[in-house]
């Protein structure tokens, strides 16, 4: 579950100077800290005193295409030792983020358990391929000490996505106070899906219908191409004339979403509308 949003302070440091390089963010009020290290400045990192910690980390990158991204979680009691490892044996990885105590109270206790929640909390989801070969066992954790640890990955949830890492929450957006999300509706062709306009483009919900046969001019279009990667992924499926949405997927723009949910050109301004048959341009645009 997404904790409720409040207003927080977040401090940025930057220790070589360079905002695109290694990056260490902290809420002021607590003692986790998030590094974020980009792989050219790995031998930097491993350098500094903050890598001989018990740390919970994070090795994001793409997929060779470049069309998923992928994370590995792990744990470890000797950070140093396992980065250089990932280094050395793990090849799609371009940044990692490393979750730290400031006071150095991290034990191996806390790293078997927030690794086993990241990983539950990612897949679930479902913004990145995990690149973990098992879920994990969850560890016998005393009560005190889930809670110590439940209270680290709140704030690391918060962290990570403020450094553009929002891996552990849902693309679709929490309903809201009235207890729905505004919802669109795409019924062109036969279809009928359901979809969110997010900050993060346009999701179309689970369980949404789409148009199995593909336009022959939309066939070579990059949105086609989409298309057919979440089909080989699992995440739509054909069910004789209809696609079916196994999961929500974000889509960067309401038009690539509706282009796949139709198999076909579409302008997705004006083919998701409301209930009330307004079109999302009408809503949100000229609203």
């Amino acid at each position: 579950m997404t904790p409720a949003a409040r207003p927080q302070t977040i401090q940025i440091f930057l220790p070589l100077g360079d905002p695109r390089g290694i990056r260490i963010a902290e809420i002021t009020t607590r003692i986790v800290q998030l590094i974020e290290v980009p792989r050219p400045q790995l031998d930097v990192f491993l350098a500094m005193p903050e890598s001989e910690q018990v740390a919970v980390y994070f090795l994001f990158g793409q997929s060779d295409d470049g069309a998923e991204p992928k994370v590995y979680i792990g744990q470890t009691g000797d950070l140093r030792k396992r980065l250089a490892s990932h280094n050395k044996d793990k090849d799609f990885w371009q940044r990692a983020l490393v979750l730290i105590s400031r006071t150095g109270s991290l034990t191996q206790t806390h790293g078997l358990f927030l690794e086993w929640q990241c990983i539950q909390a990612a897949r679930q989801a479902g913004r990145y391929v995990t690149e973990n070969g098992t879920a994990g066992t969850r560890p016998h954790t005393p009560a005190p000490l889930e809670a110590d640890c439940m209270e680290i990955f709140d704030t690391g949830r918060t962290l990570l996505a403020t450094l553009g890492h929002p891996i552990f929450d849902p693309v679709a957006n929490p309903a809201g106070p009235a207890g729905e999300a505004e919802l669109f509706h795409c019924r062109r062709a036969g279809t009928d899906a359901r979809g969110e306009y997010t900050a993060e483009g346009f999701v179309v919900l689970k369980g949404s219908k789409g148009r199995a046969q593909i336009a022959k001019a939309f066939e070579h279009h990059s949105f086609a191409k989409r298309r057919n990667e979440l089909i080989e992924q699992g995440r739509i499926v054909v069910e004789g004339d209809v696609t079916v949405f196994t999961e929500d997927v974000l889509f960067a723009s309401p038009s690539g979403a509706s282009a796949v949910v139709c198999a076909a050109a579409s302008n997705g301004w004006l083919d998701w509308k409301t209930a009330r048959g307004e079109t999302l341009s009408e809503v949100k645009r000229e609203g």
